[in-house]
């Protein structure tokens, strides 16, 4: 179990920027939503829109991208804090959470960091899109995906990275509590034993005066 003010810190490493990505993540969600979540065709510029919002991104300036990489190192920079020397219960969350975290970053360099380097570039497959959305083509045993298809992807890892993202969080919690429970517990084990030593000595008085009280009666 990691005490003391370098548990908080480590834990504090995780959760800043966890929380950062799940933002970044939930202002990106109006452009997902139409996407995955409905039914009903978006408008006819939304695709148009969608690209140049994410071109808008991939073109930000330097220190942006220095920036969130900063952030996912100081993310695991916490998690091997706390898995220095680990106990029990580092290894069961903080082992769950660094998996979850490793498959955060994985998505985001395979299908986001790619998936914005094509839209930029306008090429779905080995096509340049201009206006119109193109359709997935089969080439042999690879598939080549469309316009619609790639922004499909890339909101569809959005999600998997949010939900991995919670489930950090969640498994951060759990150990918070698991490790407030056993504390509670140990407490409470040491005022019963405070306890059972105060009146051990008491009962023992009691019973060496008690033969010298019945020869005088």
């Amino acid at each position: 179990m990691a005490k003391g003010g370098g548990g908080s810190f480590a834990t504090f490493l995780i959760l800043c920027p966890t929380s950062f990505f799940l933002g970044i993540l939930f202002s990106a969600f109006p452009y997902d939503y139409p996407l995955l979540w409905t039914s009903s065709l978006p408008p006819a510029t939304f695709y148009t829109n969608l690209e140049t919002h994410l071109k808008f991104l991939h073109a930000s300036p330097a220190i942006i991208p220095r920036l969130l990489h900063i952030m996912i190192f100081l993310g695991l920079l916490g998690f091997i804090i706390k898995l220095y020397k680990p106990s029990e219960s580092n290894v069961l969350f903080d082992g769950a959470s660094l998996v979850l975290y490793m498959i955060a970053v994985i998505v985001y360099i395979t299908n986001i960091v790619k998936g914005l380097r094509i839209v930029t570039e306008g090429t779905y497959g080995d096509e340049v899109v201009g206006g119109e959305a193109s359709l997935g083509v089969g080439v042999g045993e690879d598939v080549v995906v469309g316009r619609v298809e790639s922004l499909r992807v890339l909101a569809a890892s959005n999600t998997i990275l949010a939900l991995v993202l919670v489930g950090v969080l969640v498994l951060q919690a759990g150990q918070w509590y698991a490790e407030r429970k056993e504390a509670d517990e140990m407490e409470k084990m040491m005022e019963e034993e405070a306890e059972g030593a105060k009146a051990g000595p008491t009962g023992g008085k009691n019973a060496r005066r008690s033969p010298s009280i019945k020869k005088k009666q």
